[in-house]
C-alpha cells in the first residue's frame, strides 16, 4: 500500500496544482492516463481500473463521491484516498467534462486474470442481477453501473471493500449503502473471485 501511495505522489505532485486550474480537455487529462493508461484500460500494478465502457452518469457520480470524501476516506483504501486527492480541487463542471471524455475512449475488453469457480459465481450473481441485469450491463434507473466492462481483479477488490466496510459505509451514500447490503451474499474473498469470474464470462 505504501508503495502504491508513493507512486501516486511521485507522478502527480509536480503537476496537480496546475492541472486543477485548467479547463478539462483531452490535453489536460494526461494525469488520468498516467495511471489508467492512454486508452484507459487500467493498470493492475497500481490498482487503477479500466474506465472504458462505463457510463458518463456513473463516472461523474463516483468522481463527486471522491471529491466529497464519501468514497476513498477509509484509511485502508489507499487507491481511493489518492483519487480523493486527484479530484479535490476540480470543479463540478470539470468532473462532468472528465466523465464525458471517458465515454469517448475505446480499448480492448479486459482478459481474465483470476482463476475461480464461475459456476459458483453465477449462483451468487443472481442477487446482483436484480440491479445490474442478467448480462451485467447495468441499469441507470436503479443507479447500477455496467460491470461487464470492468477488470475482474477490480470487481474482486470492490466487492471486498464493500464486504469489509471500506466502501459504502457512509450513511449519506445511498447507492453505496444499497450495494453494501446487496453484497452481503459475498462472504469471502473466494466468493468475490467467483462472482468476478462469472461476470468475466459475460463479456
Amino acid at each position: 500500500m505504501l508503495v502504491k501511495s508513493a507512486v501516486f505522489t511521485l507522478l502527480f505532485s509536480l503537476s496537480y496544482s496546475v492541472i486543477a486550474e485548467e479547463a478539462i480537455t483531452p490535453e489536460s487529462l494526461v494525469y488520468c492516463t498516467v495511471c489508467h493508461g492512454s486508452q484507459l484500460k487500467g493498470n493492475v500494478n497500481i490498482g487503477a481500473p479500466r474506465l472504458t465502457g462505463l457510463s458518463q452518469w456513473y463516472i461523474e457520480r463516483q468522481l463527486k463521491k471522491f471529491k466529497s470524501g464519501m468514497r476513498g476516506a477509509h484509511p485502508d483504501d489507499a487507491t481511493g484516498g489518492e483519487m480523493m486527492k486527484m479530484v479535490s480541487n476540480l470543479s463540478d463542471q470539470q468532473l462532468t467534462d472528465i466523465a464525458k471524455w471517458v465515454t469517448k475512449t475505446n480499448s480492448a475488453k479486459p482478459t481474465s486474470s483470476i482463476h475461480a469457480d464461475a459456476q459458483a459465481g453465477k449462483a451468487l450473481y443472481q442477487t446482483c442481477a436484480a440491479c445490474h441485469g442478467p448480462q451485467a450491463v447495468g441499469n441507470e434507473t436503479l443507479g447500477a453501473p455496467k460491470l461487464s466492462s470492468l477488470n475482474d481483479w477490480y470487481i474482486v477488490t470492490q466487492l471486498n471493500h464493500f464486504r469489509l466496510g471500506l466502501r459504502g459505509a457512509e450513511v449519506s451514500d445511498t447507492y453505496g449503502q444499497q450495494m453494501k447490503a446487496a453484497s452481503a451474499v459475498v462472504t469471502s474473498e473466494q466468493d468475490a473471485a467467483n462472482v468476478a469470474a462469472y461476470i468475466q464470462q459475460l463479456k
